[in-house]
């Protein structure tokens, strides 16, 4: 019974990997810009990849290769919003061309390119002025 439960998880494990991999190729094959293809190779291979090295470290089920599955999964879980998040300010910094159904720029005049630093945005004058204090 435990066998076949083992296996039932190792299946499911299996296909939602296979699932989230499959989702984050055509994710990078068929979106419009950079942007999204890295939004979406970042989070779904994440989720993929991290399922897939859990149903190894299940059916192997021998220490070393249980650790070393887990340290895999723990290196993409660490690594992977730390490289997305480069990728995305390099592409921004160096003007790569975006999709032009993007209707909005939230850094748009906030980035100093001689710098390469991110100036804090602009205090409307309604946030600026503290709001005076209610009577009780």
């Amino acid at each position: 019974m435990t066998e076949l439960l083992v296996d039932l998880l190792l299946i499911v494990l299996i296909l939602a990997g296979a699932g989230f991999a499959l989702v984050a190729a055509i994710g990078i094959w068929r979106l419009p810009d950079s942007l999204m293809r890295m939004h979406a190779s970042s989070k779904a291979g994440t989720l993929g990849g991290s399922l897939l090295l859990l149903a190894v470290a299940i059916w192997v089920g021998e220490l070393d290769v249980v650790a070393r599955a887990l340290a895999g999964v723990g290196f993409l879980l660490f690594t992977t919003p730390i490289a997305s998040h480069l990728i995305a300010r390099a592409t921004y910094l160096l003007g790569v061309p975006r999709w032009e159904g993007q209707v909005r720029d939230d850094l748009e005049g906030r980035y100093d390119l001689s710098a390469r630093v991110c100036r804090a945005p602009a205090r409307t004058v309604e946030s600026a002025t503290p709001s005076p204090a209610k009577a009780d």
